[in-house]
């Protein structure tokens, strides 16, 4: 046994987040459970400043920081008042409320600091921003968290955020207290520290120490914080107005994530180790693995570069001008109403609340996280009927977020389409445990379904797909290069080891409207090991017709989390946390998959070489086959493969007559 931290890795403060006591006598603290070619493995031994990123630091020095104060400290006048419209409602069962409760992150989180020293430092700053700020977190471990910790991306977090580049897009604050320019002495100290950043991604955040609110209005009647008359630390709370909360720069801190123990070297096209013992070395994320780019992906696509209009309204909310464009165009759909109980809503309410609810494609987390809660569930806000709403906003925007078209093609087969209708990769994220695939089943005419025949079968039982080779499945895969597996001792190739990946080795996810081949390739998320033309967002898939099929039913289903990576975490986290989630996905329904499109097309038979479709293959098709040789002319192209030619010739004379 070679994973020298096997006995080192200290038993968890579980808290808050933590299931019923009754579970954890099913598991063994400390206990290596791995899989068979998985036991012999050896752990990178990496100092935290391995994993440093700039901005704002844990109790920086930079100015007094005053702590994050807890989201209950907002719900006095942010709840309860509208269920659309109320900001901590819709917050507090989302996976950004949840972040630091979430089991399978706990798992993956113990697996990380198992395959490096200090693995979670990355982790927990994104997902547990308030412990780390107030330096709770040590090793990549979160013993010292107490039950605020566990408060996620809170509300103190987003709306003390700073733009990190000083510009237009800056704040304006108020005469009082001297903050007609708030950002500016905080990233001026900021720079004395050498921890300012151009760079986007793996939460960079620069966070106001003095707690002065932000958000995006500049007409909050200044004082009117003054209910809470100072911020419990002596300083008066100002509302600060900040064009920031509006852009997706803001959300990209969190949503392009990279991996810093990698220096990509273009000249090889490989991911290299850093000096794991130093900061990387140019603290760019586009110099790291890219672990996932959901902000960059948006920001080649045609949202970014003047907005997508949807005529249906596709995503929801009362939009001023219909143009969406950001990320909380879609993720926070705005709404008339009021952000605060004590404002009349006839005399002040707005066109353009954003809803706090950041739907997402996550469908069965929070319901969990309400089973490890029991009683107190309720108490913090995750009450069975805003979870239940939390979980509908999300499967809609599941369905919202494609569209399918069915057509039979010349060749006689069935042509299922899929339009990526988001602004980024479909899917996108978090490449463990996610996946979308078409299911197709084809039926006689007695309407019966010709069961061989049938593609992308998934066994609810046992929660797999039956036939993963003949599927198609969208879906990224990282993995280990050679010189990775050789020094971890684990197998080359496709892998979970999220801390350890350093190489993709299969992307065949949606690009978005607009993006081309070169910008994805900017920002590090081009396809790989499949092929779309620049401006691409769609995919085709082709299927053979039964003889006897009449009628076809195509389906696309997306899966948060697979067996496959459920069942990785159980075995290879050592402290249980592993156990935990597993048992709470079996409970949970095994991640059902949810039905994101549907569509039935009738079968009306035709033969091969038909070219005019007049029931006949004669003279007539041979004249349009000859006049369309050479060239890409598809009602000739028989086969399908972007040349009339004599492939097409010999199958319309095998059919003749």
């Amino acid at each position: 046994m070679t994973l020298s931290r096997a006995n080192q890795v200290k038993k968890r403060r579980l808290g808050m987040w933590l299931v019923p006591c009754a579970l954890m006598t099913t598991l063994t603290t400390g206990l290596l459970i791995a899989s068979a070619d998985e036991t012999d493995q050896t752990q990178l031994q990496t100092d935290t400043a391995a994993f440093f990123g700039p901005g704002t630091q844990p109790n920086s020095n930079y100015l007094e920081f005053i702590p994050l104060l807890s989201s209950t400290n907002c719900t006095y006048c942010h709840s309860d008042f509208d269920a659309d419209t109320s900001p901590y409602d819709t917050w507090v069962v989302s996976l950004m409320g949840q972040s630091a409760r979430d089991p399978v992150w706990h798992a993956a989180l113990s697996i990380a600091n198992q395959d490096a020293t200090n693995g979670g430092e990355t982790c927990i700053r994104c997902h547990a921003p308030r412990g780390w700020l107030n330096e709770k977190s040590e090793d990549g471990l979160i013993d010292d968290f107490d039950g605020d910790d566990y408060d996620g991306i809170n509300c103190h977090f987003c709306h003390r955020a700073v733009n990190p580049v000083y510009g237009p897009d800056s704040a304006v604050g108020y005469p009082e207290g001297g903050l007609l320019d708030p950002d500016l002495p905080i990233l001026q100290a900021l720079e004395a520290e050498g921890n300012t950043t151009d760079f986007v991604g793996n939460n960079t955040m620069v966070i106001d120490p003095a707690d002065h609110r932000r958000g995006p209005y500049s007409d909050v009647p200044e004082g009117f914080h003054g209910v809470h008359g100072s911020d419990g630390f002596g300083s008066l709370v100002y509302l600060v107005t900040s064009p920031y909360h509006r852009q997706s720069s803001f959300c990209g801190e969190c949503h392009d994530v990279s991996n810093p123990l990698y220096e990509y070297d273009a000249k090889s096209g490989k991911h290299e180790l850093t000096d794991l013992t130093q900061p990387h070395p140019t603290s760019n994320p586009m110099h790291m693995y890219p672990e996932q780019r959901t902000y960059s992906e948006w920001l080649v696509s045609d949202f970014a570069s003047g907005g997508v209009v949807y005529e249906d309204d596709r995503f929801g909310g009362a939009h001023p001008t219909g143009i969406m464009e950001s990320c909380q165009d879609c993720h926070m759909p705005k709404q008339v109403g009021a952000g605060c109980v004590f404002l009349d809503y006839d005399e002040a309410h707005r066109q353009d609340i954003g809803q706090h609810s950041f739907s997402g494609a996550n469908t069965w987390v929070v319901e969990a996280i309400r089973t490890q809660q029991g009683d107190d569930a309720s108490n913090m806000g995750l009450t069975e009927e805003r979870v239940l709403a939390a979980k509908a906003r999300n499967i809609q925007m599941l369905k919202d977020a494609s569209d399918m078209e069915l057509t039979v093609d010349s060749s006689n087969r069935l042509n299922v389409r899929i339009i990526n209708q988001t602004g980024h990769k479909l899917p996108t994220g978090y490449p463990e445990g996610r996946r979308i695939w078409i299911n197709v089943k084809f039926f006689d005419e007695n309407n019966e379904e010709i069961f061989k025949a049938e593609s992308g079968r998934y066994n609810d039982a046992g929660a797999y797909l039956e036939d993963t080779t003949n599927t198609k499945i969208y879906q990224m895969k990282a993995g280990l290069d050679s010189d990775l597996a050789a020094l971890t001792n684990l197998p080359e190739g496709p892998s979970f080891h999220l801390a350890l990946n350093n190489t993709t080795v299969f992307d065949n996810r949606i690009p978005p409207r607009g993006a081309t081949n070169a910008e994805l390739e900017s920002v590090r998320a081009e396809p790989v090991g499949y092929t779309y033309v620049d401006g691409q967002y769609w995919d085709d898939t082709q299927y053979d017709i039964p003889r006897t099929a009449k009628s076809a039913v195509a389906k696309l289903f997306y899966q948060t989390t697979t067996r496959e990576y459920i069942e990785f975490l159980e075995a290879n986290s050592q402290d249980g946390t592993g156990a935990i989630a597993k048992q709470l996905w079996d409970d949970h329904g095994k991640s059902a998959p949810v039905e994101m499109d549907a569509q039935i097309i009738d079968l009306v038979e035709s033969v091969a070489g038909d070219i005019n479709e007049d029931g006949f293959v004669n003279s007539t098709d041979l004249a349009m086959l000859l006049s369309a040789w050479g060239t890409a002319k598809s009602d000739a192209d028989i086969t399908g493969d972007g040349i009339v030619n004599g492939k097409d010739l010999s199958i319309l004379l095998s059919n003749w007559g």
